[in-house]
């Protein structure tokens, strides 16, 4: 990236104005429009000034020309250094949070919050919502119980929120009393309902590792119990929803060149563990912002000249999931990402209520 430092005040100000018109009309920009801006910083400059300033950009990467008469149009660099010089202060008014909350009013269970969720990203953005649960968040505990059905043999049902019913039988090291078996189910509802089954996993595992008690005999067999009943291998994959993909179709060029790259785009959005695993490449569960991610093609090809705007929701500290939005370089970035923050937000509240 070109070292900021290099750009002066008055530059950096004609580059902006260059990025917001060139999102706003999607041509070429010239010196004679830049001069014409209101804009403190660059008004009354002439054409000339303009032209000066914009080759120093040029040198610097931040802008090119598409042709030879034609004005000039941001890089990917220049969009980055925009993106990096935006401190929310336009937000959402409140008229628009208003429309996203109730958007989400009256709707229960994970599945109906990731549709809502991906639609009212990609209504907002006039790009690609994107709404990711991790794999725990449809599997709330919400009752387990055990019976004895023979000698170390063990019928376990485990019922989570979303409806699912898991019933495994358990082949056990040692015999377990009717007595035994209830203190356990009855200490995994009482202190883990409402858990992730991940997140009981790793808390049982501290307590065990913890306590040094007769407490102990209780919780080692309690651990057995719920390691044979839910395995970390039988974790269900990431729930993902994506809409609005044909809203990219209004950003694809007309050469036969981009038609044939958008098909390939398409075709990656809608094979869906695809998306998984771009969020997760590019996503980290313990950032506290939205990040915004211009290099889309290192980790998948078919995706040069999109971006991503994304941000983690977290509840307690455990990882809920991702939203955000996949669109072209010609967005309205400040208020995406404001979006994409926000609902980031909602999600995590709308998960949180009991379902």
């Amino acid at each position: 990236m070109a070292d900021a430092e290099r750009v002066t005040a008055r530059q950096r100000a004609i580059l902006t104005a260059i990025v917001e018109s060139y999102i706003d009309t999607g041509e070429p920009v010239g010196s004679g429009t830049i001069s014409r801006m209101p804009q403190a910083e660059i008004a009354g400059l002439s054409p000339a000034t303009v032209r000066n300033e914009m080759a120093a950009l040029a040198d610097e990467g931040l802008i090119e020309q598409p042709h030879t008469s034609a004005g000039r149009i941001p890089t990917a660099r220049a969009f980055r250094m925009y993106v990096e010089q935006l401190n929310g202060s336009a937000g959402l008014s409140v008229g628009s949070r208003r429309q996203i909350d109730s958007s989400f009013a009256g709707l229960a269970g994970t599945q109906a919050v990731l549709q809502r969720t991906s639609h009212v990203l990609a209504t907002l953005s006039s790009g690609v919502g994107v709404a990711i649960a991790t794999a725990s968040i449809g599997d709330m505990l919400e009752h387990v119980h055990f019976s004895r059905l023979a000698e170390a043999r063990v019928l376990a049902v485990v019922v989570t929120r979303s409806g699912m019913v898991r019933d495994r039988v358990l082949a056990m090291d040692k015999d377990l009393t009717l007595r035994e078996l209830e203190t356990a189910a009855n200490f995994l509802n009482e202190n883990f309902r409402g858990w992730s089954i991940e997140r009981v996993r790793l808390e049982i595992a501290r307590l065990v590792e913890r306590e040094r008690n007769e407490y102990q005999r209780l919780l080692s067999s309690v651990q057995q119990l719920w390691a044979r009943a839910v395995p970390e291998t039988d974790a269900p994959r990431q729930t993902v929803y994506v809409e609005g993909v044909a809203n990219l179709l209004t950003s694809g060029g007309g050469s036969q060149e981009e038609r044939e790259r958008l098909r390939e785009v398409l075709v990656a959005l809608e094979a869906k563990q695809r998306v998984v695993e771009l969020l997760n490449a590019y996503i980290d569960a313990r950032q506290e912002s939205v990040r915004v991610v211009f290099d889309l093609e290192e980790q998948a090809p078919e995706m040069a000249g999109l971006v991503l705007i994304a941000a983690p929701s977290r509840m307690g500290g455990e990882s809920l999931g991702t939203v955000g939005v996949i669109g072209p370089k010609r967005m309205q970035y400040e208020r995406t990402m404001s979006a994409v923050s926000y609902i980031a937000q909602v999600f995590e509240r709308m998960l949180e209520m009991p379902q």
